[in-house]
């Protein structure tokens, strides 16, 4: 990235900083109903990620997407009216923090199952390879899922037809609140699971945004080109627990002081600086992620309920809830 491609990365992560720290306040004020997951510390996998790839790619989520749809192209106002339950939410009060949905931007899902979108992205990559197009697929996970049947299956797929789609595994050390170390008999639980299946599997400092951007740029490219698919495992921490119903006292006070000096957004920062990015331009950025965000909140707070009516619309693709066999 060159400076300003750098500063426009940093300033779409402090957005989502914000906007992830604003569904925390806003779920201790009751405005949030249910739970939230949050993606805070893992910025810097979804923006670059996105920043290596074309708008007309796919991309596929878990359950901790806000970041994904927000680098897609969600806007903090339709995320925060989607978690308040809004009739102007992004997916109209019918998804909430675990399915952030914008299919006209190529975000084609949060999922709540575990590893249940991994086939999903090796079919719509195999959707570009019968269109005739040269458009790739790009599933994220957390390190939990590289032990569910169908991260497996899809990767042994994906090999065997050599579809264009990236794995990216958002590998935050737990897999709830489990370690992945004690229950995983490899170190690396996505990258070394590679092999297995004759595809690339590489390591990428997860809350470096350049890193992921080149990583997954090249692999991108490999994709296109033909070359099928690729495991990247991108090494990251959260900074809440795994929902705001988790304060996540079973992580060591030590592990959480290391990770957290490793911000992603403060490696940025110190990027720009080093880049030669005056502090006051990087200030502003923060500035203006500040003031978005702000107005975000409130233009959701006033945004009106769904209407009942429209609970049964947008079930199949043309809005309607009918039965078909």
């Amino acid at each position: 990235m060159d400076p300003a491609g750098l500063l426009a990365a940093y300033e779409q992560m402090a957005v989502i900083r914000r906007t992830e720290k604003a569904a925390h306040d806003l779920f201790l004020q009751g405005l949030v109903k249910g739970t939230t997951y949050l993606a805070a510390g893992h910025e810097a996998i979804a923006v670059g990620a996105s920043a290596a790839l074309r708008p007309d790619d796919y991309v596929f989520a878990t359950y901790r997407g806000h970041h994904h749809a927000m680098a897609r192209g969600a806007t903090p106002e339709e995320c925060l009216a989607e978690l308040m339950s809004r009739a102007t939410g992004l997916c109209k009060a019918k998804g909430g923090s675990m399915h952030l949905t914008k299919a006209s931007t190529g975000m084609l899902g949060s999922y709540a199952i575990v590893g249940a979108h991994l086939p999903m992205a090796a079919g719509a990559a195999w959707s570009a390879r019968l269109r005739g197009t040269d458009q790739i697929a790009v599933a994220f996970f957390g390190d939990g899922a590289t032990n569910i049947g169908a991260f497996h299956e899809a990767l042994n797929l994906a090999a065997v037809w050599k579809l264009p789609v990236l794995f990216v595994c958002e590998n935050n050390l737990y897999m709830e609140y489990t370690p992945i170390a004690d229950v995983t008999a490899v170190p690396r639980p996505a990258a070394d699971r590679a092999p297995a299946y004759g595809i690339p599997g590489e390591l990428v400092d997860g809350n470096d945004v350049v890193a992921v951007q080149e990583a997954v740029a090249r692999l991108a490219r490999r994709a296109r080109a033909g070359d099928g698919p690729a495991l990247l495992e991108a090494e990251t921490y959260r900074h809440f627990g795994h929902s705001r119903a988790d304060p996540a006292t079973y992580r060591p006070a030590e592990e959480v002081e290391r990770w957290l000096k490793r911000d992603p957004l403060d490696l940025a920062r110190g990027r720009l600086v080093e880049m030669g990015v005056a502090e006051a331009v990087v200030n502003e950025a923060d500035d203006r992620a500040t003031t978005a965000v702000q107005k975000a909140v409130e233009a959701a707070k006033a945004a009106p309920p769904p209407d009942p009516r429209e609970a049964l619309t947008d079930v199949w693709a043309d809005g309607g809830a009918a039965w078909r066999t």
